[in-house]
């Protein structure tokens, strides 16, 4: 014990007060600092500005052209509000996490179902999970019905329901041992329970892939430009999945910025690709007529 007691960092009396400790006294996180002063104020002040002029240009002020850096603006000030302050107060009220406990991840870690991962890596994972209708859906809704109905459907559902879904039910898988819906409606209803709500969302997402694909392949039916762009993300995505594995283990910023880079480049270079005479060869193939539309 005393040379447990010796390994542990030490800390100034400040610094004390913002340490997290488990029932042994093991440092397992830091409070946030959460007390407002006045540039922390004065940033949030000039965030919500920002938010209201973009919105501002996008809803109220007319026209067709309007500057795409609005929408980025828009998005990015409206996320930062969300996430200080609605999303604050969801796990303030509703979520209440203790940094004491433990997760799966550290529990079990067994290396391959669970397995402690950076947040950035975590980040990256979920934000791929995530990006479905919303990012996919809404571009081809603007080219149809103007921007104003896509950005609303991107910007606040997920503000009010993507997100929030998404955050309080890994919460509660995490709470549960990292189970699946399924696996917890079981242990919360019954076996037959479980089943039905197995059944129900692996149906779910069929008709949300069977839509989105849908959706996508007739936006990208007349632009061989899209079909090579998007075709060249799952090389790029194993590439820098094997980069990771078997060259440099843990340089996600590295192959992060290389995966980027790669990216931007297929998608100026898919110009050239369509214009080219491969281009005619990425036309998708109609199907034939005893399979319908």
């Amino acid at each position: 014990m005393p040379q447990k007691e010796a390994s542990l960092p030490t800390y100034s009396s400040e610094e004390e007060k913002r340490i997290i400790r488990n029932a042994d006294g093991v440092p397992v996180g830091i409070r946030p600092d959460n007390r407002w002063t006045p540039a922390r104020i004065a940033t949030w002040v000039a965030i919500t500005a920002l938010g209201v002029l973009g919105w501002w240009m996008l809803a109220v002020v007319r026209g067709e052209h309007v500057n795409t850096i609005w929408f980025v603006v828009t998005a990015v000030c409206t996320y930062a509000i969300g996430y200080r302050f609605y999303a604050l107060y969801i796990q303030r009220r509703i979520m209440r996490p203790d940094d004491t406990n433990a997760t799966p991840a550290e529990r079990i870690n067994n290396g391959r179902d669970f397995d402690p991962t950076h947040r950035v890596v975590l980040y990256g994972h979920h934000f791929a999970a995530i990006a479905g209708a919303g990012p996919l859906v809404g571009p081809v809704l603007a080219a149809q019905m103007g921007y104003l109905p896509g950005t609303l459907w991107i910007i606040i559902g997920v503000l009010v329901a993507g997100a929030v879904q998404d955050m309080l039910v890994l919460f509660f898988s995490m709470r549960r041992g990292g189970r699946s819906l399924g696996q917890m409606a079981t242990d919360e209803i019954g076996k037959i329970g479980g089943i039905v709500a197995t059944i129900v969302v692996f149906v779910m997402l069929m008709i949300v892939l069977a839509v989105l694909a849908m959706v996508c392949v007739n936006a990208l039916a007349a632009s061989p430009w899209g079909v090579f762009s998007v075709g060249m993300t799952i090389p790029i995505a194993i590439g820098m999945g094997l980069w990771l594995r078997f060259v440099q283990p843990g340089k996600i910023t590295q192959v992060s910025f290389v995966g980027f880079g790669l990216l931007i480049a297929v998608i100026i270079g898919g110009r050239w690709v369509a214009e080219s005479s491969f281009g005619h060869y990425l036309h998708p193939v109609p199907p034939p007529p005893w399979c319908g539309r």
